[in-house]
């Protein structure tokens, strides 16, 4: 039987893609959703849960993306979509080769400029659910749409997530076509 240098790559291929699946898997965090550092308020949002439902655990993998970028562990906003059970890869794509760059010079496959924050955020949590939340109704009253594009846009993560940027960052890309553009 005369085996071909594509056939050995293919099942090299197959049996590495496995062991990362594998090693996934044992890295998943059991969260369960009477985590106190939630706040629960009179109005739940999309996201949060009632503490008049039954605990739900749910099972995360941010082992990948918390290797490095560890402060997001504790993050509001890391925290709180994982006892949702959303993790990284749902907002940032798999980002594999970004993993896997030890110079880390290939960005994230998924970066957000302002301007797709908020429609990005509006997928999970669109306008009429969350202009019901009395903190919402002050930004929404009076703007057809909360997208405008004018000057003072109020963008999801300036109140629900300052502490997620990366503000020290060594390398810096071009949000909009992951062009590195300094090192």
């Amino acid at each position: 039987m005369i085996v071909t240098k594509s056939q050995v790559v293919t099942v090299v291929g197959f049996i590495m893609s496995s062991l990362l699946v594998f090693t996934a898997s044992c890295s998943f965090e059991k969260k369960t959703s009477d985590d106190s550092t939630l706040k629960q308020n009179e109005e739940i949002s999309i996201g949060r849960q009632d503490k008049e439902q039954p605990k739900k655990e749910t099972f995360v993998a941010n082992a990948f993306c918390s290797a490095c970028h560890y402060a997001f562990g504790d993050e509001k906003l890391a925290s709180t979509h994982e006892l949702a059970g959303i993790g990284c890869e749902r907002c940032h794509g798999e980002s594999e080769r970004h993993r896997s760059d030890e110079d880390n010079v290939t960005p994230p496959e998924i970066m957000y400029p302002k301007e797709r924050i908020n429609p990005t955020c509006m997928m999970c949590h669109p306008r009429n659910e969350i202009k019901h939340v009395s903190r919402h109704q002050s930004l929404l009253a009076g703007v057809e749409t909360i997208f405008d594009k004018s000057t003072n846009q109020k963008n999801c993560t300036d109140c629900h997530a300052k502490e997620h940027r990366i503000n020290v960052r060594t390398i810096h890309w071009n949000k909009a076509t992951g062009e590195l553009l300094e090192k």
